[in-house]
């Protein structure tokens, strides 16, 4: 195989112009041509014009000869296929079990499942349609579910989010390409395959997150819903059992050697669990802040020039800046066409979110926007002061909005003043909504940076820092406030406990989770055998 790179076409070509372009880059008739894959395609808008850039992989029978004529952009394919590892051998005497059915929890069981091993997964939420009908319950009434909400329940904090599936992660052994792949076995489209931003949106996730299930249960694998992770049975620092407790609060005790912890980055009464329990913990830096929203079209404007073609999706952003006393101030889950939600999960405390649907239309973009915060913010040395940062945060939110999420315009923002009106935008908010002083949440230290790096942001894109920019608080759970520490063999200094994704603090979204997921089910696969007479 070959691989074009820097195949640059208008926004607005035919498949047939594709072909035409591969064959004249590559200097061969049609026939010639055996056939072709798109692997990556990027929007670039610099200098006003707008075109898409390819990577295409193609195969010909004279590899050798074109790649003498043609450009430095043809060469050998150097794309690396996954391989999960040959099985171990050591013997199990019961199935694993994984806590938390978000994508790492997920993928980890998927893989573990098409091995052979049977896996067990416990999620303390609801099945996600189930699910969907008690958030959306949640917006219109108030009423929290502690236990299945916008951060728990089948398929994670992801699965009411935007659905982006690009990632940073360095990925020499192809687990990202592996992911996508069995997100489109699932169901997704496959354009995510090889657009730079993929993205799935809410309605999708929700449909591929029980394909996934039912996959797991179909080879052998057990889900459970509505149980929670109470405690770890430990004897001679080995995991030995895990106590589950059910809807009704009665308890239960599963007997497994491997415990995998997929809890996500919200699951604070297990994290306060396993400090009982002396499991080697590290707080971590976050970041905390505010969503912001901005007409869509301006930003579709900004992005695109004046004469945009229809054609082109919602129009995103990422800006950044750093403040006179050094901190970073950054944009986050950045959501075209989406919507802020109310993204709380205790009582009494409120945090927000971003989501987006697949078709990514509604009038307004947000994003967080956000700084940084580190041990030295949260103040004393407990592994869980960052939880109790976040809580103290969230606690202000609620009372600012009265139960409702907290909304002020930028510039009452900047003045320090309660909103009592808002300009030309309006929010698109899911959940109920008040006029508020989001600054008073905030230690005035990252209030003052949260307002000089947006307003920074303005020479990046003018018209950033508008004065109606409608804020809303508070971004708080934008990854995990822990690390629960792994070994090399990405195991707990407790034996048969797996630390996994994003609430253990080793990934930062749908795509790094899953990819985490893939990770340690290689990890057990490379030790342990599967056994079909487990007790």
């Amino acid at each position: 195989m070959l691989k074009i790179q820097q195949l640059k076409l208008s926004v607005v070509h035919t498949k047939q112009e594709l072909e035409e372009k591969i064959q004249k880059i590559i200097k061969i008739p049609k026939k010639e041509l055996l056939c072709y894959k798109i692997i990556k395609r990027s929007l670039d808008a610099r200098g006003g014009k707008l075109q898409y850039v390819y990577t295409i992989e193609i195969k010909v029978k004279k590899e050798t000869e074109i790649l003498k004529r043609c450009s430095a952009y043809v060469t050998k394919s150097d794309r690396v296929i996954y391989q999960f590892p040959t099985l171990g051998e050591k013997k199990m005497q019961h199935r694993p079990v994984i806590v938390g059915t978000g994508p790492a929890g997920l993928f980890c069981g998927l893989m573990l499942a098409r091995a052979g091993y049977r896996p067990i997964l416990i999620e303390r939420g609801q099945r996600a349609k189930e699910r969907a009908k008690s958030v959306k319950r949640f917006w219109k009434d108030g009423i929290l579910d502690i236990r299945s909400n916008v951060q728990f329940g089948e398929g994670g904090a992801g699965t009411f989010s935007d659905g982006k599936l690009n990632t940073l992660v360095k990925d020499p052994v192809g687990r990202n390409r592996k992911v996508l792949e069995l997100f489109v076995e699932a169901g997704a489209p496959e354009e995510i395959l090889y657009e730079h931003k993929p993205h799935l949106g809410t309605d999708v996730l929700i449909q591929i997150v029980e394909h996934i299930r039912k996959e797991i249960v179909r080879l052998g694998g057990e889900v459970r819903f509505d149980t929670l992770l109470k405690d770890i049975q430990i004897e001679e620092n080995c995991v030995k059992g895990a106590v589950l407790e059910d809807i009704k609060g009665e308890t239960e005790i599963l007997s497994t050697e491997l415990l995998v912890l997929a809890v996500g980055h919200s699951a604070r009464d297990t994290f306060s669990m396993l400090k009982k329990h002396k499991v080697p913990m590290q707080a971590k830096a976050f970041a905390v802040g505010v969503r912001v929203e901005h007409p869509q079209e301006m930003i579709n404007l900004l992005q695109y020039g004046k004469e945009y073609p229809s054609v082109l999706p919602a129009a995103s952003y990422k800006v950044t800046r750093k403040t006179k006393s050094g901190r970073g101030v950054y944009s986050f889950c950045m959501c075209p066409g989406g919507y802020v939600v109310n993204a709380s999960s205790e009582a009494e405390a409120l945090a927000v979110n971003g989501m987006s649907y697949q078709a990514r239309d509604s009038r307004n973009a947000n994003s967080a926007m956000i700084v940084t915060v580190t041990p030295e913010d949260f103040g004393g040395t407990d592994v869980l002061s960052g939880v109790e940062f976040q809580r103290k945060l969230e606690r202000a939110a609620y009372q600012a909005g009265k139960g409702r999420i907290p909304v002020q315009t930028f510039q009452d923002f900047c003045q320090n003043t309660r909103s009592t009106v808002l300009g030309e935008i309006a929010p698109c908010i899911k959940g109920a909504y008040q006029l508020s002083n989001v600054r008073e949440i905030f230690p005035e230290e990252l209030s003052k940076a949260l307002e000089e790096g947006i307003l920074g942001c303005e020479q990046i894109l003018p018209g950033f820092a508008r004065k109606d920019m409608v804020l809303s608080g508070v971004e708080s759970r934008t990854s995990s406030p822990v690390r629960i520490v792994r070994d090399e063999r990405l195991e707990s200094e407790v034996c048969g406990l797996y630390p996994c994704g994003e609430g253990a603090g080793y990934a930062g979204g749908i795509t790094s989770a899953a990819m985490d997921g893939l990770k340690i089910a290689e990890a057990i696969a490379k030790t342990y055998a599967p056994c079909y007479d487990y007790r």
